[in-house]
């Protein structure tokens, strides 16, 4: 089992921020919009040094996706900020008809994902954002794992022309990816190589499946992890490769079981190479107020959870 190096402990939304800020000095045509929540997306420092490009639009979600669509006719690459339910429930008319279905190159970054927004409750706790955004012809939907892969993606997506959903959270967590590392668009990053299961993780479960690989090691079981951080286009060959090895899996995210991760992985076993797998994830349920540490062991969302998913799907080989 490969040792990770913890390089520090951060939050994502923070690497989005500086990712944005990077890009503000290299490319003249990003431009910023936020409904709201500067502070909270981290974009006031893009806001400071390039007032020019940046646009608060206030509490006008559907207003906000409607101006950056019209951006890009000129050539702009619009960044939109707010929270990933706000992002994409709110808005979800909006992205359909004036962002995917017109092709234009709007990046929607969504802050405050899933369950670890923690105690504002399960109206903010969005859970189906990826299923709703991966069902969108011309969407590409990044899911990065730590602040250094957030920053590489945001900066990245700023090169592809067309639609991004770009997702990450609040919590400070480890950092583990290199600042220097490739980030590849639907390029998965196998992280340790095993033999006895493939865990298949995104986001902040990414880190909770290298803890519960540490431990299954322990007992005797190597752990294959793939880093999925591009939902869509999803990378087939890197699950098939990986799982004609193992012969099953275990897919983590923190997201609704419906519409995931975890549900693309499937699409494409089924299709290519029937397999057991089992599932982390959030199981038809709507979250609630608490610390986004008591939340993930409440929701089935920690390492102790794909330990015993992994223990189940070997049993099924």
């Amino acid at each position: 089992m490969k040792q990770f190096e913890i390089l520090g402990k951060k939050d994502t939304r923070s690497g989005f921020g500086e990712g944005l800020l990077e890009l503000g000095r290299t490319n003249p045509d990003v431009v910023g919009l936020c409904a709201d929540l500067t502070g909270s997306l981290k974009m006031d420092a893009f806001q400071k040094e390039f007032s020019e490009r940046f646009f608060q639009v206030g509490i006008a979600e559907a207003n906000m996706i409607g101006m950056a669509a019209g951006m890009t006719i000129g050539g702009k690459i619009p960044y939109t900020g707010t929270f990933a339910n706000f992002s994409t429930g709110r808005v979800y008319d909006q992205i359909r008809q004036s962002v995917a279905y017109s092709k234009k190159n709007v990046k929607i970054c969504a802050s405050h994902a899933g369950l670890t927004l923690g105690e504002d409750g399960a109206t903010h706790q969005i859970l189906e954002d990826i299923g709703m955004m991966r069902m969108l012809p011309n969407m590409t939907v990044i899911v990065p794992a730590d602040f250094n892969q957030t920053k590489q993606a945001t900066i990245a997506i700023s090169k592809l022309d067309g639609p991004v959903y770009l997702r990450f959270g609040r919590p400070v967590v480890p950092i583990f990816v290199q600042p220097d590392a490739d980030f590849v668009i639907g390029k998965a990053d196998v992280l340790s190589e095993g033999t006895d299961v493939t865990i298949i993780a995104c986001g902040h479960l990414v880190w909770k499946s290298i803890e519960a690989a540490t431990e299954l090691a322990k007992q005797g079981i190597s752990a294959e992890i793939i880093n999925m951080h591009t939902i869509k286009p999803l990378d087939e060959k890197a699950i098939l490769d990986s799982v004609r090895k193992t012969r099953c899996v275990v897919t983590a995210e923190e997201h609704m079981l419906n519409g995931g991760l975890g549900e693309a992985v499937s699409q494409v076993l089924t299709r290519h190479l029937p397999t057991p797998q089992e599932y982390v994830g959030v199981n038809d349920t709507f979250g609630e107020s608490g610390t986004p540490d008591e939340l993930m062991t409440k929701y089935g969302l920690d390492a102790i959870d794909v330990i015993n998913a992994v223990k189940r799907v070997i049993q099924r080989k």
